[in-house]
């Protein structure tokens, strides 16, 4: 179920699509579950990640946006402002605007982690 114009919405994670952002490489996929264009959100992108072994985010940053990374399985790198530090199970990393960071899935397993950024946007 989805809406569009800002009213509650239920969906089943299996009915969405996985997708390749940019500046992900080497199997590193999102599903899009909270977004403008599905539900109506204004104020949130909500996504759970899988990176395969050896996939990444490119390093960038966001000039208004703040994002929340919760690792649920898996173990890699997150790099934030060229210092690289291992993630793991349970971890939570904030990353407010305009802070260079990319996050490596350098263990042996899938990382899989869920990222929260508000706005959903970094529209001017």
């Amino acid at each position: 179920m989805s809406s569009s114009d800002g009213k509650a919405a239920i969906r089943a994670a299996a009915e969405v699509m996985w997708d390749e952002p940019p500046a992900h490489y080497g199997g590193a996929f999102s599903k899009m579950l909270v977004r403008p264009e599905p539900v109506g959100s204004r104020k949130l992108d909500y996504r759970i990640s899988v990176y395969q072994p050896r996939a990444y985010v490119a390093p960038h940053r966001h000039r208004i946006q703040e994002q929340v990374y919760h690792i649920l399985d898996g173990e890699g790198l997150m790099e934030i402002e060229g210092e690289r530090k291992v993630v793991r199970r349970d971890d939570v990393v904030f990353i407010p605007p305009g802070i260079e960071h990319a996050i490596y899935n350098t263990g042996m397993t899938d990382l899989r982690f869920i990222v929260v950024t508000s706005p959903p946007d970094d529209a001017p």
